[in-house]
């Protein structure tokens, strides 16, 4: 895997809306922990709107295609998730990022972007976007994150034990299940899978991931690491969410993880999507392998 440069304070943050109209003080609030940095944004994003979008689809592409383009940004900074960026992903040129990468940061809708950074064998990171970021614990984990500093190991809970070693790669379940739809999907063979999602009720949740076992794309997966499944309720059915990721996921026969502190819960770690890691499930840790220079 390739890794864009470490990014200091002082150097250019490009923020975009690809997905989601966003509020402006969740945003500001955001930005306020890195006023340190060189963060630009076009004004005109402020306040624009197309129904359930931030802007019409030729806005959101012209501005992200700039922030891929740009000779000057390290970091591309999402400014919230929602909806967006498969309508326009698959139109973008990624010749000059793979020319000079940057740091792709956030999550939620922004699977895409990391699937799109994976299949260019580029690192980017996943962590809080601009409107989610609330607390200084999370930004001290991104500010870190974006020199190169990583926890040297995550406590989880085991649900299946066993060893397992490769990339840490996955995001939000939605988006991974849209993406596999689109056929656009590439899990690296051995890889653990990270998945967390947000307001789904355990049935939705266990029909996308019987979509992804029976499609075949889960078949290379070494361990499943799970994060947060904030809201997801147990449905009229009252079959908790808890019971259908083991249960589902266990047919995989691979260790398997919880409580790893990612995701749309108050646990907001950033962490490098398609970095190394090493899991002993039974000892409750995965452990970072860190990463070394291009």
């Amino acid at each position: 895997m390739l890794h864009p440069e470490p990014a200091p304070p002082g150097t250019v943050i490009r923020v975009v809306a690809p997905s989601g109209p966003f509020d402006e003080a969740s945003f500001q609030r955001g930005l306020g922990h890195f006023a340190d940095y060189d963060l630009r944004f076009g004004p005109e994003m402020m306040g624009r709107r197309s129904g359930f979008l931030a802007g019409d689809d030729g806005a959101r592409l012209r501005e992200l295609q700039a922030a891929l383009d740009s000779e000057d940004a390290s970091v591309i900074w999402l400014a919230r998730g929602g909806f967006g960026l498969s309508r326009i992903a698959h139109r973008l040129d990624w010749d000059a990022f793979q020319e000079r990468p940057k740091w792709v940061v956030g999550f939620s809708d922004g699977t895409v972007l990391h699937q799109a950074c994976l299949a260019r064998n580029v690192t980017s990171l996943h962590g809080p976007n601009v409107t989610s970021l609330e607390d200084d614990a999370s930004a001290a984990s991104l500010r870190g994150a974006l020199v190169g500093s990583w926890p040297n190991a995550w406590p989880v809970s085991c649900w299946i034990p066993g060893p397992a070693r490769g990339p840490l790669v996955g995001g939000n379940l939605t988006m991974l299940c849209m993406l596999a739809t689109a056929g656009a999907l590439r899990l690296p063979a051995g890889c653990l899978l990270f998945l967390e999602d947000v307001d789904e009720t355990s049935y939705r949740v266990d029909r996308m991931l019987t979509a992804l076992i029976v499609g075949g794309h889960l078949a290379g997966v070494s361990a499943i690491v799970l994060g947060g499944f904030t809201n997801c309720g147990p449905g009229r059915f009252e079959v908790p969410v808890e019971e259908v990721l083991l249960s589902t996921l266990g047919r995989l026969g691979v260790p398997i993880v919880a409580g790893f502190p990612s995701g749309h819960g108050a646990e907001r770690e950033t962490w490098l999507h398609g970095g190394a890691v090493e899991l002993d499930a039974e000892a409750g840790l995965l452990r970072s392998l860190g990463w070394a220079r291009r």
